[in-house]
């Protein structure tokens, strides 16, 4: 998943804004810090979504002179989950019932803050009935 963001100059400093995570800015003194800084308050803005069990927004086309910042496949597939559980009116206890496993297990899973393994979240997809594939782009 990679979001369309802008950099521009504000008082001296590189702003950056996501149009589709408004939640995320960050500013920085330099253009390196600043793409740096980019990818750290994408991540840190998922978190908002997470807590508030709200559906991440996909991330829409980059306009002209917007750069495009990735989130790390562990956050993208964990936010391709809680979409898809959302979008399903899934919950933990429902989805951990569907893969035979614990609430408490599937809530682990959706923490942004602890490590699932990528074929974990491919399971828990199955269990929605949807196969996650990667692709090499």
């Amino acid at each position: 998943m990679k979001y369309p963001a802008s950099f521009t100059l504000e008082d001296g400093q590189i702003v950056v804004r996501f149009r589709d995570i408004p939640e995320a800015i960050t500013f920085a003194a330099s253009e390196e810090k600043a793409l740096e800084m980019a990818q750290d308050v994408l991540i840190s803005s998922m978190d908002f979504y997470f807590e508030d069990n709200r559906e991440v927004p996909r991330p829409s086309a980059s306009l002209d002179g917007e750069r495009l910042i990735t989130l790390p496949l562990s956050v993208a597939s964990k936010v391709l989950l809680l979409n898809e559980m959302i979008s399903q009116k899934v919950g933990p206890s429902e989805l951990a019932r569907r893969m035979d496993s614990l609430p408490q297990y599937v809530n682990r899973m959706i923490n942004l803050h602890h490590t699932t393994k990528i074929d974990t979240i491919q399971q828990a997809l199955a269990a929605l009935g949807k196969d996650m594939d990667l692709q090499v782009a």
